[in-house]
């Protein structure tokens, strides 16, 4: 007897083989519905979730292959075992092209089907593992996993829904720390590609001398220590995407390569003749700013063109001030929970800290500031003492207010200086509303509703 109650729905047009089988079944430890027809079966698959489907191929209303095209359409994660008492291999080799887990030819032995159920309730798990697995990659690298309101941001956002599903070739350029990998990744998360290889090769950290194989591949005997023929990172990647971090540190040599692949889409490893063919989706980023790299002679200028398609420029943290405190506690969120710790934010002083600091190492920086603040702070909030000694002297050497952003609409942050805007034309002009008006260059109601709101009209001396 089985502990958990899978649920096995059962479909035949014949009574007596239902409710035979459903007992069965109930008797295994399962719990098990039956129906005769195809209309009963989609009516209780859309009311009760069911793990695995029996049905037999022949009913009155239409047959198994159409409930098992159904199911794989609008039921993905359910099993279907196909049963029938005219067996054809035909029939057979059909039913598992459509999906069906297994076919069964009546009459049904109890041994046989009890196996088939549990190794199907085996695929079954692995569904369901393989889902988890997929929810997972959504929360790491969706773009929801992308943290940030700044209107620079938002852009990127945009920018990456509309390129996911093309084919263009992405540069990503921005600092150390800023998030270039994440982007590339959520870029390829949206494409048709997110099923197939997503492949990351970091060009500087390698020797120049194994980059081109590490790319390309090699055949066995091309250079010194090549004992065997090796695919490169290329063909890992065929069907999905590569990803080249810091593209500017590539040799003259790679660059023609690389120009050769992007245009055809084909190399040859390094010792071979034979030309090899791919299907990739190509993203390359860089620390550096490529137009620089390009003047100053290091960096091919058709290859830099045929590349900067679409280019996205990534902001470092100081140009987003506003989404510091927002990417502080995502990853408070992520270290309380990980270290099991009760803190459950920051002060508002330690927070001006952090805006007043210049974070040079970016986002990166900020993860391991908050990281180590978590693992050492003995309170339920981190506090100025608690950030490193160095983030808190040059957030002190900055001048006080600068840098400094406290969230609030642009509305809000406008109306201090359109007030004293506003106070200093009417006392210059002696409070005459009609003057003031038209040296600001607005008309006389605007003016009025405007020193309404700011209370500049209380004074009846003001009232002209």
């Amino acid at each position: 007897m089985i502990q958990s109650k899978e649920r096995i729905l059962v479909v035949d047009d014949d009574r007596i083989i239902v409710e035979s089988l459903v007992e069965f079944l109930r008797l295994e430890g399962y719990e098990a519905t039956g129906v005769t027809g195809f209309s009963q079966a989609i009516a209780a698959l859309e009311h009760m979730p069911y793990q695995l489907v029996i049905t037999d191929i022949n009913m009155p209303d239409t047959d198994g292959f159409e409930l098992l095209r159904v199911i794989r359409q609008r039921f993905p994660q359910i099993v279907v075992v196909i049963i029938t008492g005219y067996g054809t291999i035909e029939s057979a080799v059909e039913a598992i092209k459509m999906g069906a887990y297994d076919y069964l030819t009546k009459p049904i032995i109890d041994e046989e089907i009890s196996l088939v159920i549990q190794r199907a309730m085996q695929q079954q798990s692995l569904i369901r593992e393989n889902q988890a697995l997929r929810e997972q990659l959504d929360m790491r690298y969706g773009l929801d996993n992308i943290i940030g309101h700044d209107y620079k941001m938002l852009r990127i956002y945009d920018m990456i829904d509309t390129v996911a599903e093309s084919r263009t070739t992405v540069l990503i350029q921005g600092d150390s720390g800023t998030g270039k990998s994440l982007i590339a990744r959520a870029i390829h998360h949206r494409s048709d590609r997110r099923e197939r290889p997503f492949v990351e090769v970091s060009c500087g950290a390698l020797p120049e001398s194994l980059l081109e194989s590490e790319l390309f591949g090699h055949v066995k005997g091309s250079f010194t220590g090549a004992v065997g023929d090796k695919a490169g990172k290329f063909k890992a990647a065929d069907t999905g995407t590569i990803f080249l971090d810091e593209i500017s540190s590539a040799t003259p040599a790679l660059q023609v390569k690389l120009l050769r692949v992007l245009q055809e889409r084909q190399f040859e490893p390094v010792g071979s003749n034979k030309t090899e063919h791919v299907d990739v989706r190509v993203i390359l980023a860089s620390n550096e700013d490529l137009v620089r790299v390009m003047e100053a002679g290091r960096f091919r200028q058709d290859l830099f063109y045929r590349i900067n398609v679409v280019t996205l420029n990534l902001p470092g943290l100081r140009e987003r001030i506003g989404d510091i405190p927002l990417l502080a506690d995502h990853f408070l969120q992520r270290y309380r929970q990980e270290l099991r710790k009760e803190v459950l934010g920051f002060t508002e002083e330690c927070l001006e800290y952090m805006r007043r600091y210049p974070w040079p190492g970016n986002v990166r920086e900020l993860e391991n500031v908050v990281e180590r603040a978590v693992v050492l702070t003995r309170n339920r909030q981190i506090d100025v003492y608690d950030l490193p000694e160095n983030v808190v002297e040059k957030a002190r050497a900055n001048p006080a207010g600068e840098h400094i952003y406290r969230p609030m609409s642009l509305k809000e942050a406008l109306e201090d200086p359109e007030k004293k805007i506003i106070e200093q034309a009417l006392q210059a002009n002696n409070w005459n509303r009609q003057i003031t008006a038209q040296i600001l260059e607005i008309n006389r109601t605007t003016l009025y509703k405007k020193m309404k709101r700011y209370g500049l009209d209380a004074d009846p001396l003001r009232s002209r």
